[in-house]
């Protein structure tokens, strides 16, 4: 049957339990453009101009040791991504390899904590992309009043919007114009801000620096990172730096050569991603200082925004470009976001975990098109609310996000862990790669994911809100996982054959390879 017959129907699972196609048009996406998305949804300059600023004020000029130390977990994790995705190729990806490995209550609850962080990202992209909109036009006019626009609750959210919809828009199209795209935008964001760090490393060496301090090899060494709390704080770092990179998992099914070319991708990322974090982070030490000053990193007033503070003394009348990088950034990543929970949710609905409906895919473009209108919607309507609510709820409930991502991070690297169970000791790779490492990995964030719930009790952990004592952050991320379970169970008594692993069942472990 032809991929044009098959798409529309997008049929359901057969009930043998195993794998399918679900209609998504195959081999479109290289490893060029999957690691292009993938940097696209880690948004590298948006991240790390929130992220540099409160790093330095914890550890000083050890922000690349703890780069190292926050890089360590997710390589692991990637590692065990890598390693089901050359078994199991599937759209569902953390849902489907889950449920393959510990049953369909545990794959569900996992394709949720994808689903619902996603989600939570799509909302604060598009929030992100309307600021910077503004602060670029104030830039670029000389108007600061112009900025201010973006405080306006109706203006905000109307510009939010339209983000939105542009973004849904292209996501919803075939996944050739997703990377032509981000060809583009990825690789005007990279050019910046590599041209920002030689800039301001020549401005320092040259004497011209806000608070030149020399180069040091001290920097990458994370035995002098202060204290355990700054190696946490490291760590808790990384879970929002470097997230992101399992977008080249979902496309899975839509790459060349699905079993290697998403695993390597997602490894390709990773790595690109922690190199232009260490050269930024290197080149601001060099040129402001960790200190308290004007523009040094450790400055409170400027850490919400440390690239627009530094543009201006280290770029000229080029500035601008360093705005346009992170408006640019944040809506290339609102748009190739889109692609992780919507192929979470299309597979869960091809599986018979959720209705039907999130099983379609588009006839004309062979994407699912249910599930990123859905996401969409969701999305502007979380934004909306809480744009009106409060600003600190938006930002409250965006901190949850560490532990959604922990949570479905961690189910996914023990799921590699035990369902290679039976090849631990087939030899040295494996001992590695689907024992040691995602072992490892799943330890560490199963630690960040309970420390963060009991620091996030907490009232001072977040914007301050409480209920009764508790910090709203907690509130929030138990109520995420309880809504999760009752939706679950929902689900279970109208659709009991996925349930029962009729649609998708528990894969037995590969068995031992015998010597000779």
């Amino acid at each position: 049957m032809s991929a044009p017959e098959a798409a529309p129907l997008a049929p359901t699972a057969e009930p043998t339990g195993g794998l399918s196609n679900k209609g998504l048009s195959a081999g479109t996406v290289g490893l060029l453009g999957a690691v292009v998305i993938g940097i696209s949804c880690i948004a590298p300059a948006y991240t790390f101009t929130a992220a540099v600023g409160p790093t330095a004020s914890v550890v000083g000029a050890q922000v690349p040791a703890i780069i190292l130390i926050g890089f360590i977990p997710m390589l692991l994790v990637a590692f065990g991504y890598r390693e089901l995705n050359n078994r199991m190729p599937d759209a569902g990806t953390s849902f489907t390899w889950a449920a393959r490995a510990f049953g369909p209550w545990v794959g569900w609850m996992a394709g949720w904590g994808l689903v619902v962080a996603t989600i939570l990202v799509l909302s604060n992209l598009a929030g992100v992309a309307v600021d910077f909109l503004f602060l670029l036009i104030s830039q670029i006019t000389g108007n600061p009043d112009i900025a201010n626009l973006a405080t306006n609750t109706f203006i905000n959210i109307a510009v939010c919007l339209l983000f939105m919809l542009g973004a849904t828009y292209i996501s919803y199209r075939d996944m050739q114009t997703t990377q032509k795209l981000q060809y583009v935008l990825v690789t005007f964001q990279v050019a910046v801000l590599l041209i920002f760090a030689v800039a301001a490393i020549v401005q320092a060496v040259s004497g011209n620096g806000f608070d030149y301090t020399p180069f040091d090899f001290n920097w990458f060494n994370p035995f002098a990172v202060p204290s355990f709390s700054a190696f946490a704080a490291g760590l808790s770092l990384s879970i929002f730096i470097f997230w992101g990179w399992d977008v080249t998992l979902t496309m899975n099914e839509e790459t060349k050569d699905p079993e290697r070319t998403p695993g390597r991708a997602a490894t390709v990322t990773v790595l690109t991603i922690v190199s232009l974090y260490l050269l930024l982070a290197v080149a601001m030490i060099m040129f402001a200082g960790v200190g308290t000053g004007e523009l040094g990193l450790g400055n409170e007033d400027i850490q919400g925004n440390v690239f627009f503070f530094l543009s201006d003394p280290v770029l000229g009348p080029l500035a601008f470009l360093v705005s346009l990088a992170v408006l640019t950034s944040s809506a290339s990543s609102l748009q190739s976001t889109f692609v992780g929970p919507a192929r979470t949710l299309l597979a869960m609905g091809h599986y018979g975990a959720l209705p039907p409906a999130y099983a379609k895919v588009s006839p004309r473009f062979f994407t699912p098109g249910y599930a990123t209108i859905v996401s969409a919607i969701v999305a502007s309507a979380f934004y909306a609310v809480m744009r009106v609510v409060s600003e600190n709820t938006l930002w409250d409930t965006i901190l949850t996000l560490g532990m959604m991502i922990c949570f479905y991070y961690g189910i996914t690297a023990f799921a590699c862990v035990w369902y290679f169970r039976k090849q631990w000791f087939d030899s040295t790779r494996n001992v590695f790669f689907t024992f040691l490492f995602p072992l490892i990995g799943g330890v560490i964030l199963l630690v960040l994911f309970v420390t963060t719930l009991i620091d996030s009790m907490d009232p001072a952990y977040g914007s301050g809100a409480e209920v009764g004592g508790v910090g709203i952050v907690f509130i929030l991320g138990m109520a995420i996982i309880v809504i999760g379970v009752i939706v679950m169970i929902w689900q279970a008594i109208r659709r009991p054959a996925f349930f029962r692993g009729e649609t998708l069942a528990m894969d037995a472990p590969p068995s031992r390879r015998r010597k000779g």
